[in-house]
């Protein structure tokens, strides 16, 4: 295709821990196969060293022999024999430095100073020189000796030996240029796993990355499937926990905000309603104009009471509303609950038991108050004429225990788990007066004071409402 080029995303998990990967085996391979040459080299330098030498120790003998007898023909023959022109160069020279004899002539024929050849100096002052220096007419390295030659504490002269090193250099350029192969494919395949491994790793990265994008665009509820046994497998199971809660509080909310629009709707109608009924003309009728502005009171007030619930529940859940911390009794707590209740227990025909401990306990005695009027009114709401409502007080270890029972109708099995939730009522056709927040805000309350709130109940036989919550440390 015309203009196409590769889409490279350098600044990706994948890339860098390919690049993190290939650097550290491109670093540890080419450390590793620098070690190996280095110490080829110098193995091989010190063996060929010790060889020279013990040449050059035992020719040593046999020359000073030779030397010692003055017999030159035998010291010519020595260098003839055990000297080659082309990798092995043998020299014997008197105590004035002068050449003797030699295993190549045609070159040394070409020499005129002696003195300036590599080692010659040092033996020619009876010290023995060695190491690696360019020949003598030529730019070849050459691995040499030279040493003094000695009989019986007198200096005979000097043998000098040399052995070429361009053998050795073209073997091993051929070691180097196969190392050098051999860390090539080694890193090529390197690569390629690396490459593999790296996408395993980057590749659940990556569909976490999408998975919380799919979040954040507000798909809830999906499910992120990763088997990698290792961590990744727990974050997996993390984030979908997160995506199942996301999806609870989602339709939460939708209820809540149904709920909130139907709840408000309901008295805004009637009013409405109400209005359009006095404007068409039943204003000119007494009983009629009376009765429409005692539902306008009843709408308005029932609206209030609906506004500042909500207000309530959401600076409870938010957490933004304090809470005083004080330490106040029980029982009068109690006490001032009851006492705010009689006139609707009366005119309900319910009667009251309170049985309360003298207990000291620590909260906002306001908000406490708010969550036990609020049982109380649900327990008067679901109550017959004639019967009564039950109130105990106890302590029960580290907590303190409030019960209030009432003998109404009981709830049923299946609304107990939601009669907590936000607008639940136990009434399907939502006539009542309720509104379905005040057990919702009672829980919301217990749980801010640390403490918690159950539901028990029997068919036909009532519903218990039991409190708990933590008693100050010197009541323990």
């Amino acid at each position: 295709m015309k203009g196409w080029r590769p889409a490279i995303k350098l600044n990706t998990i994948h890339s860098k821990l390919l690049a993190t990967y290939l650097l550290l085996i491109v670093l540890g391979t080419s450390c590793m196969a620098s070690y190996i040459l280095w110490s080829f080299h110098v193995y091989f330098m010190r063996s060929r060293q010790s060889d020279l030498e013990n040449w050059t120790n035992a020719l040593s003998e046999s020359v000073a022999d030779a030397l010692e007898e003055k017999n030159l023909q035998r010291v010519n023959l020595l260098v003839q024999r055990y000297g080659a022109p082309q990798n092995l160069t043998l020299r014997i020279f008197n105590q004035k430095g002068s050449l003797l004899a030699t295993s190549d002539p045609n070159l040394d024929q070409q020499v005129q100073n002696w003195y300036a050849v590599p080692g010659m100096a040092e033996a020619l002052q009876k010290r023995q020189s060695q190491g690696v220096a360019k020949g003598i007419l030529s730019r070849k390295d050459r691995l040499y000796v030279a040493k003094p030659i000695m009989r019986n504490g007198q200096f005979l002269g000097v043998l000098r030996m040399s052995i070429t090193l361009e053998q050795f250099q073209r073997q091993f350029a051929r070691v180097i240029v196969s190392v050098l192969g051999s860390l090539a494919l080694t890193i090529v395949l390197c690569a390629l796993i690396s490459t593999r491994f790296a996408r395993s790793l980057s590749r659940p990265i990556e569909i976490m990355g999408n998975f919380a994008i799919r979040l954040g665009s507000g798909q809830f509820g999906d499910t992120l499937i990763i088997h990698e046994n290792n961590e990744l497998d727990q974050l997996a199971v993390e984030l979908n926990r997160m995506s199942e809660r996301l999806a609870s509080l989602d339709q939460e909310r939708r209820t809540f905000l149904a709920n909130v629009s139907h709840e408000l709707r309901t008295p805004i109608s009637n009013v409405q309603v109400t209005v359009d009924a006095l404007k068409g003309g039943a204003y000119e009728e007494p009983q009629l104009r009376d009765r429409f502005f005692q539902t306008i009171e009843n709408e308005t007030k029932r609206l209030s009471r609906l506004i500042h619930d909500l207000l309530d529940l959401g600076r409870l859940e938010a957490g933004v509303s304090q809470l005083e911390q004080q330490n106040l009794s029980l029982s009068g707590l109690i006490n001032r609950a009851v006492n705010a209740m009689e006139p609707r227990m009366q005119a309900a025909g319910v009667s009251l038991q309170v049985k309360v401990t003298d207990l000291l306990i620590q909260g906002d005695p306001e908000r406490l108050l708010q969550a036990i009027l609020n049982l109380l009114d649900n327990a008067i709401k679901h109550s017959q004429p004639d019967s009564q409502v039950l109130i105990s007080g106890y302590s029960d270890g580290k907590q303190a225990v409030i019960k209030i029972q009432d003998q109404g109708n009981g709830i049923r099995e299946q609304d107990l788990p939601r009669i907590f939730e936000q607008f639940y009522t136990t009434d399907p056709s939502r006539t009542g007066k309720s509104s379905g927040l005040g057990l919702a805000i009672t829980k919301r309350i217990i749980e801010a004071h640390q403490g918690r709130i159950t539901a028990n109940s029997t068919a036909h036989q009532g519903a218990t409402f039991t409190i708990y919550l933590p008693l100050p440390a010197k009541n323990n």
